[in-house]
């Protein structure tokens, strides 16, 4: 119930504060004192239309509060109108819009007129009214009513009529055997093969690069000959002096690390395939990748989940008579 009312500015009501108490109240008074203008303000509340036009000549704004209370339970409920601009409503403080207020409003209060919504004219509240007075466990209704609705909703699920479906049906299993022709290796192809193409894009100036690296270390006049001619200077004197056995072992050291890299860098550069032939496969093989994910994702990914939740949608669609027979029936039990 309404248990007490408060308004400021609105229309001819400067400021009223009604605190109404158990048992009827009756609000009575000359035309135009506003007794109408107090039912419009419930009605505010409850999700009713608000014009800046009913805000007071000279407000800016006009200001309705109700406090509700429903059995323990108390809920206030506040509506401001500005001058300019659009209404703002609150429940328990928290903002709320108009279809949330109407929500509320149909719990907390009925408001009977000649021209107003009466509740107890809607058929629903009618067999509500009749089942709470004859005790009706409405229970077992109300799960046979949920398990009807699942069945529709996926009787609806599995497609519309004939036509829709079969047109369904026929993109359905072009896409999944234009996934399905690609054989996508893994998640992670499409940057595998950017990898590899990068690569043997420039295999030739790797090649090159591996062939003057090595020819640096090991040609005649390279660092491996010039290393060589420090260690034979220096071993070559009688009575080596110690202070050169360090630097000779370091010499050593060092002319074993550059034979090692050369070797190395010969490998690297013989292991380098050269091949445009290959290059083109794998920029086409790429280039097919990437149209699909254009069409079925983001990611590699999302084309393989597409594929596999798209393969699922044409079993469903293929033994569609079927299913549909088995959720009938299911729904009549």
């Amino acid at each position: 119930m309404l248990a007490e009312l408060s308004v400021r500015d609105l229309g001819v009501i400067e400021e009223l504060r009604l605190v109404i108490g158990p048992g009827m109240t009756a609000l009575t008074g000359e035309t135009g004192a506003g007794k109408t203008l107090v039912v419009q303000a419930i009605q505010l509340l409850t999700g009713g239309r608000a014009d800046s036009s009913l805000v007071r000549a000279g407000a800016t704004e006009a200001v309705v509060e109700g406090r509700f209370v429903v059995g323990d339970e108390e809920i206030i409920v506040s509506r401001i109108i500005p001058a300019d601009g659009r209404s703002r409503a609150y429940i328990d403080g928290r903002m709320a819009n108009a279809a949330a207020l109407g929500d509320a409003g149909r719990r907390l209060i009925d408001l009977h007129g000649q021209h107003t919504h009466q509740s107890l004219l809607s058929t629903s509240v009618q067999r509500r009214a009749l089942d709470q007075h004859g005790k009706v466990d409405l229970t077992p209704l109300l799960e046979a009513r949920h398990t009807l609705d699942e069945v529709v909703r996926r009787l609806d699920g599995l497609g519309g009529d004939a036509r829709a479906r079969a047109h369904e049906l026929d993109l359905l299993r072009y896409q999944v055997a234009e996934i399905a022709t690609a054989a996508v290796a893994s998640e992670t192809e499409d940057a595998d093969l950017e990898s590899q193409q990068g690569i043997l894009s420039n295999a030739q100036a790797l090649i090159e690069a591996a062939t003057n690296a090595r020819l640096a270390l090991t040609a005649d006049g390279g660092a491996l000959d010039a290393v060589g001619s420090a260690l034979a200077a220096l071993t070559g004197l009688s009575g080596n002096h110690a202070a050169f056995q360090p630097l000779i072992e370091r010499l050593r050291s060092a002319q074993a690390d550059l034979e090692d890299i050369g070797a190395a860098v010969r490998d690297v550069g013989d292991s380098i395939d050269n091949d445009p032939a290959q290059l083109e496969t794998l920029r086409q093989r790429h280039q097919m990748l990437r149209e699909l994910i254009r069409k079925y994702g983001d990611t590699l990914g999302d084309v393989i989940t597409f594929g596999s939740e798209a393969g699922q949608r044409v079993d469903q669609l293929e033994r569609h008579d079927e299913l549909a027979a088995e959720l009938e029936r299911h729904g009549q039990t």
